[in-house]
């Protein structure tokens, strides 16, 4: 398998593309694009080696019809492993030809998977700069083991980064999802390694709309804000922008405000839900005129906490209850009450706005509970959303009634009942007779099959310990012991529990 993956390897590298000029491309993308893309590339050794290469042919023929350098695309690369590899800066590669080449010469790290250490060094290689241009984070990733990446990610995306992610696998989606910049339909792709070259055209074209992009752009919308993002077009000091907007149906007055000129994005907040909006954002700068950029939005529907309750972690005396979404600041506490269906008491527990999950703890089990989480709002409204939950059956024992019968001296017949199903087999230990004068003891042990449900021994040590116990798949549990006991010949039994 391994030379088979490495043949193809071989043969990928081969057909990467040796050319000394300048690619030609769509003449929208060589003149009109200015950004920096950062690459962030999984080098772990959860990457077969063909894989990787796949993804550095694929990040190849992604970039190759964009002019590079500072005034166009600038493009650095950097790899997660162990600990974070700079392979090339941002300043590095102002043609194709030195970009390619760069590219062909990337080595597969292998190590851990340190995506959150490799986070923070592209958080400071991407925002060390004053140049207000457009700032991609490509990540491209099998999807294993991303880590904490959340606190990272947000912070990039408040500092204006757009992150876009590839993953060859469609494990951890949930934390993919957060992590990526919306709109995840085009900033989001989850796709076999063998099939990454059909979603080049649609990412290169959602590379495009962000840093070619003139027009003034709804990158995030909720019931209750929106954000806007437009390519920069004006220098610290040089100017400001003027935006204004309000509701189609002008239910309120006009708003107005003065952006700072070194901004490329802004968040309207106060919003009305389920309302269409225009934004008007126009740079004044005395250096030059510049047109009236215009966008229009509707807010979504208003979601009051709480519009989603589950239930998990459930055992024989507890279970956890989760809501969502967690709105610290329109919500003032939260309160969780529960009891016994259909007529137990009610007990009730009080949660500040930040907390979206309590454990219930002090369970019957085998009882049904209806569980109610109530949300006080700010506005003084209330919102209510009931669940009943389960709690699971009090555990049975795995082993019951061991039972040591004689058959000889010095023989016993060891028997025992299982309540359990799924155990592995069962471990059975002894003190054996030991026939040197020595006080030092002998034991022996034998493993039987899960089937099992007795055994016979010989050789028993007068008063003898007998073990047996349950295995499982993480290893040994606790069994039941007896005590054999031998008068004249004859056995007696005590049945102990461990």
């Amino acid at each position: 398998m391994q030379t088979f993956l490495l043949i193809r390897f071989v043969f990928l590298w081969a057909m990467f593309p040796r050319s000394n000029v300048q690619v030609a491309g769509p003449a929208a993308v060589l003149n009109c694009c200015e950004g920096d893309i950062l690459l962030l590339l999984d080098s772990s050794g959860s990457l077969t080696i063909y894989e990787f290469s796949r993804l550095l042919l694929f990040t190849a023929d992604l970039l190759r019809p964009f002019s590079l350098g500072r005034g166009h695309v600038r493009v650095g690369l950097l790899q997660v492993g162990t600990s974070p590899n700079l392979e090339f800066s941002l300043n590095a590669h102002s043609s194709q030809e030195g970009l390619q080449k760069a590219l062909r010469r990337v080595s597969h790290l292998q190590g851990d998977t340190n995506t959150v250490a490799a986070l923070r060094l592209a958080q400071r290689l991407l925002t060390e700069t004053e140049d207000k241009v457009p700032k991609i984070l490509l990540w491209l990733t099998d999807g294993a083991q991303p880590g904490d990446v959340d606190r990272p990610m947000t912070e990039l995306e408040a500092q204006g980064v757009s992150v876009l992610i590839v993953s060859s696998v469609h494990g951890n989606y949930q934390v993919l999802q957060r992590a990526a910049t919306p709109p995840l339909e085009s900033h989001l792709y989850t796709v076999d390694i063998d099939n990454i070259d059909n979603i080049t055209e649609d990412l290169r074209e959602a590379i495009i709309k962000i840093i070619c992009a003139e027009r003034l752009q709804v990158v995030h919308v909720t019931s209750h804000s929106a954000v806007l993002q437009w390519r920069p077009v004006l220098r610290s000091g040089s100017g400001y922008y003027a935006l204004w907007y309000n509701s189609m149906l002008k239910t309120e007055p006009e708003t107005r405000r003065i952006v700072a000129g070194d901004s490329s994005r802004v968040e309207l907040t106060d919003l009305q839900p389920e309302t269409t909006y225009t934004v008007s954002l126009r740079p004044e700068s005395n250096q030059r005129l510049f047109d009236t950029l215009s966008v229009t939005f509707t807010t979504l529907y208003d979601v009051l906490s709480p519009a989603v309750l589950s239930v998990s972690d459930s055992g024989p005396h507890q279970i956890r209850v989760s809501w969502g979404p967690l709105q610290p600041a329109r919500v003032q506490r939260y309160t969780v009450e529960y009891g016994a269906f259909p007529s137990g008491r009610v007990q009730t527990v009080t949660l500040q706005s930040q907390k979206n999950s309590t454990l219930l703890s002090g369970l019957q089990p085998g009882t049904q509970y209806l569980v109610t989480v109530s949300a006080l709002h700010v506005n003084g409204r209330e919102i209510a959303m009931s669940v009943r939950a389960c709690t699971e059956e009090a555990a049975l024992p795995a082993l019951a009634d061991l039972q040591l019968t004689p058959v000889g001296c010095p023989k016993v017949q060891v028997a025992w009942k299982a309540y359990q199903e799924g155990l592995k087999g069962y471990w059975v230990k002894w003190e054996r007779k030991n026939s040197h004068t020595s006080s030092s003891k002998s034991f022996s042990s034998v493993h039987l099959s899960p089937t099992s449900r007795s055994t016979r021994l010989t050789h028993l040590a007068p008063r003898s310990r007998v073990c047996v116990s349950p295995v499982y798949t993480w290893g040994r549990g606790d069994g039941l012991c007896c005590n054999a006991l031998h008068t004249d010949s004859r056995f007696q039994s005590m049945g102990l529990t461990t």
